[in-house]
């Protein structure tokens, strides 16, 4: 740990020019640019974890390309911008003159459907704990996490990343030896939503208790312990940059034939059951930006309760809440909020699996809570024939629960256990009171938005 505060005192009397002048608008154009060319940490492997990383794998007679393997392992996808070969999330950066390899937001938010990658799509293929374990091992060094980033393949522990990393880190982002007890929890199973619906909303994050026009929010993956507070001083002008360009962000078409005459029905059954916490769509769309209560969405309450009073009296106190000074407390606070927050549904077909936690497969087993398998699994593949057009989400494989057995953790995270913490499919029964030929037209209509 020594060493770590040695690198960062040193980060901290660097100097640290700004990339861009702090009065320059937003751009979105210029966002996507430093989005795509930038990692905002340092790497956290050295340039061997990546020539030595196929020795974790286990022997394989595929006919795979050594890139192809990295992506199956992990979960990742191909870059549709210039990225050194590399996958989305993954790039190669220096520190203090060494080369590495560093991680940025396009693993999580970079993901894949039909075959086609996407920024800002929330990857639900990543097994980011597979992902650590195993570079860190190909590093040379012990690869034991302090906090587990994944239970099921899909899911991140991102809510836990936040709490892990700013329990080591004092008000004024100096780094602390000894950490704040935020009350950690990693069993909170957190699919990645969309960013782009994220131009509609208010507040954001799944339970709606963040400001959506904070800046610093969505600087808080930066705290790399090497990362000193005048880092985060210098980039947050690039964040404004990078934030208008998730902003302009437009949801994918959905790109097979429409049943327009059904979808026609599907809105007004829509309009009726769906339209007062998701909101309307077309020439004149609203969104309510409504938060629904937890006994009444009675959805898994563990990413509810997962995130502790401690950790928000932290954060209000930091650099984070300080962004903009109100007449009586600072505008950009975290807040408690009743519930989870209903999303705009611009998209959705690309947006499988459903529920904050990923446990609903698609959106038949969304309108019809007595289908949704308990136990199952996918292939993780994103291409056409993973897919399932009629029911609009991924084809999914039940698992008999007599038959797991203890075995390699890759292979278990595979497995979704909807008994387990983090992982209830119950809750948002609210299309149970349709037919089956109602749920079909509804679900023709979200084929559209």
């Amino acid at each position: 740990m020594n060493r770590v505060f040695v690198a960062a005192t040193l980060l901290g009397v660097l100097t640290f020019p700004l990339s861009l002048r702090a009065d320059s608008p937003p751009s979105a154009e210029r966002g996507r640019e430093l989005l795509l060319t930038k990692s905002y940490v340092p790497p956290l492997w050295t340039a061997r974890a990546y020539a030595n990383i196929a020795q974790q794998w286990p022997s394989s007679s595929t006919e795979l390309s050594f890139e192809e393997r990295l992506r199956e392992r992990y979960g990742l996808h191909p870059a549709p911008y210039p990225n050194n070969n590399l996958p989305m999330g993954l790039r190669y950066d220096s520190f203090l003159g060494i080369r590495g390899l560093a991680i940025d937001c396009m693993l999580c938010h970079g993901g894949s459907i039909g075959g086609k990658s996407y920024v800002g799509l929330g990857n639900t293929s990543l097994d980011l704990q597979a992902l650590f374990e195993e570079f860190t091992k190909a590093d040379g060094r012990r690869h034991l996490l302090p906090y587990q980033m994944c239970n099921t393949r899909g899911t991140n522990e991102a809510g836990a990343t936040s709490v892990f990393l700013l329990s080591h880190r004092n008000p004024d982002l100096n780094l602390q030896r000894k950490a704040y007890d935020l009350k950690l929890k990693d069993d909170l199973c957190e699919d990645v939503p969309a960013w782009w619906i994220l131009k509609k909303k208010r507040t954001m994050y799944y339970t709606g208790g963040a400001d959506v026009r904070s800046v610093r929010s969505i600087m808080q993956f930066m705290m790399s312990p090497l990362n000193s507070p005048q880092v985060f001083q210098s980039r947050e002008v690039d964040f404004r940059h990078i934030q208008a360009y998730i902003l302009s962000l437009e949801a994918p078409k959905y790109p097979h034939p429409i049943n327009r005459e059904l979808a026609q029905q599907g809105e007004k059954l829509f309009l009726t059951h769906c339209a007062s916490c998701h909101g309307t769509y077309g020439e004149n769309p609203t969104y309510p930006n409504r938060i629904i209560p937890i006994d009444e969405i009675g959805t898994d309450r563990k990413r509810f309760d997962g995130i502790s009073y401690a950790f928000g009296e932290h954060y209000n106190r930091s650099w984070f809440a300080q962004e903009r000074p109100g007449w009586f407390l600072d505008e950009y606070q975290v807040r408690a909020t009743p519930g989870y927050q209903a999303p705009p549904l611009d998209g959705i077909w690309a947006t499988a699996p459903y529920l904050h936690n990923g446990s609903v497969p698609t959106l038949e087993h969304l309108l019809n809570s007595k289908s949704r398998p308990k136990v199952f699994t996918r292939s993780f593949r994103t291409d056409w024939d993973a897919y399932d057009t009629q029911a609009v989400g991924w084809k999914v494989q039940e698992v008999d629960p007599r038959s797991i057995t203890p075995q390699d953790p890759i292979e278990r995270r595979k497995i979704y256990d909807t008994s387990q913490p983090g992982r209830s499919n119950t809750g948002h029964t609210y299309g149970d009171v349709l037919s089956d030929d109602e749920r079909r037209a509804v679900i023709e209509y979200l084929k559209t938005l």
